[in-house]
């Protein structure tokens, strides 16, 4: 196992490794990353504009934009909500779950190729230590 990189080289490489994933996925769809993680964070709920915002790390104008032509490809709907009259929902459309299935499927296929010389226990431990970056713990939990 080569270990030359230090912490931040892997996880950068291991960042740009994914980011391939994700690109090589939505090419025959026409998908950029951003638009791929739109749809992977609607998959299991339908969302305001703020949340997604949040969740992609964009601005409302960017969001809007984003939103408008997934909504041209007939892969998102926008709802009225029923909490905000001035606000809406964001959720899939019948053919953006298609697409969201068959890409996260593939997804999950070639990243999980990317763990198959791991043993088990390696893989469980890097699940572990991933979902912790991504998640840390509270300062009174540690």
């Amino acid at each position: 196992m080569a270990t030359s990189l230090n912490t931040v080289d892997a996880l950068v490489q291991l960042s740009f490794q994914i980011q391939r994933v994700l690109a090589a996925v939505g090419a025959p769809y026409d998908l950029s990353i951003v638009q791929i993680r739109l749809l992977g964070v609607l998959r299991d709920r339908q969302a305001g504009m703020v949340e997604l915002g949040g969740h992609l790390g964009l601005d409302k104008s960017s969001m809007t934009g984003l939103v408008s032509r997934a909504e041209k490809r007939g892969l998102v709907q926008r709802t009225p909500s029923p909490y905000d009259g001035r606000a809406v929902l964001v959720s899939l459309t019948d053919e953006g779950r298609r697409v969201a299935a068959e890409g996260g499927a593939e997804i999950g296929r070639r990243i999980l190729a990317l763990t198959e010389h791991l043993t088990p226990q390696a893989r469980a431990t890097l699940t572990e230590l991933a979902a912790s970056l991504i998640h840390p713990p509270a300062a009174n939990d540690a």
